[in-house]
């Protein structure tokens, strides 16, 4: 491949890129077909399910009770939050799931193209080591590693974002509450997942990729995870799973009903690898998955109970 066919192919993979960058919807569309493409290329598919999880977590904004417990600067911090943070990781790592696929297309590697994109030196090595050695799982991890300090100072260490949103007590009181958690729903409506604790550590950001990877790719649940993924359309709503469940639920909105498409800069990112981080032996170590316990039911006990104490708080103030 010459230089001239190197420039077409940069060229197609940033508007690629850019376009399926849109909004959480696309961008769990494009993770999604990628893996159904590359099944090899795992972290696409938890890419892909962690995406809904985000559209999820965006539109229980607009719902009770975070609708009448939060302000609208609140909200609206905390969907830029989810936004930002969702957009840079497409921004990264697609290009880099494209350029994969185009190699396998030539049968020819092409990760020295990673630097156009501004990859961090850190996958360059990995796509290479991958491209030789086919370690599907050290892929899974170095993806994780990669994309959580991808995020780590644009979002989670950026003035505005810790002062405003980490610092705050809305984003404190999902911790709180347990109610910051990723979710794996299944078409019988059995639901597993993991929760989130202390967000703005990278380590445990890390440490709970790891642990959804290992559950997600579970043999005894992978087959009924793909069957959901295939059958329900991703909609940023949570009524793609709760319509299984045997009691009714609210009605959850469509995201594309109720955001907004937000235009993003990226003018800060440097790459991490080179910035005095470094990768963490403890990083690498697996993961179990827990099948032990069941997440859903404690995700809606501690709602059920936030709703309930956001109508006990409305019914005192309407007795005074």
């Amino acid at each position: 491949m010459d230089a001239r066919e190197e420039q077409i192919l940069i060229q197609h993979i940033k508007e690629q890129t850019s376009i399926h960058n849109v909004d959480n919807i696309s961008r769990t569309k494009a993770y999604q077909n990628l893996y159904f493409s590359y099944p090899e290329i795992r972290w696409a598919f938890l890419a892909s399910m962690v995406s809904r999880n985000a559209g999820w977590n965006i539109t229980d904004l607009q719902m009770d009770p975070f609708q009448s417990m939060l302000s609208k600067q609140e909200k609206r911090n905390l969907f830029s939050t989810y936004e930002r943070a969702n957009w840079l990781i497409f921004s990264d790592a697609y290009p880099q799931l494209l350029l994969y696929a185009l190699s396998c297309e030539i049968g020819q590697a092409l990760f020295h193209l990673l630097s156009e994109f501004r990859i961090s030196k850190f996958m360059e090595k990995e796509w290479i080591y991958f491209w030789e050695n086919r370690d599907h799982s050290r892929l899974v991890t170095a993806l994780i590693i990669n994309e959580q300090n991808v995020i780590q100072k644009p979002v989670i260490e950026q003035s505005y974002y810790k002062h405003e949103v980490f610092e705050k007590l809305p984003f404190r009181s999902q911790d709180l509450f347990h109610l910051s958690a990723v979710l794996f729903p299944t078409l019988r409506g059995k639901v597993y997942g993991a929760y989130v604790h202390g967000f703005f550590h990278l380590s445990n950001r890390i440490m709970l990729g790891k642990k959804l990877a290992a559950l997600l790719f579970h043999k005894d649940l992978y087959d009924e995870f793909v069957a959901f993924a295939k059958y329900a359309e991703p909609l940023g709503s949570r009524i793609e799973y709760e319509r299984y469940f045997t009691t009714r639920m609210p009605k959850a909105p469509m995201l594309r009903m109720v955001y907004p498409v937000i235009t993003h800069q990226d003018n800060i990112r440097k790459d991490w690898y080179h910035s005095g981080r470094s990768v963490k032996k403890k990083w690498w170590k697996e993961e179990e998955a827990d099948l032990t316990k069941d997440v859903s039911n404690r995700f809606y006990a501690k709602r059920y109970m936030l709703q309930a104490w956001d109508r006990l708080e409305k019914t005192s103030i309407s007795k005074k």
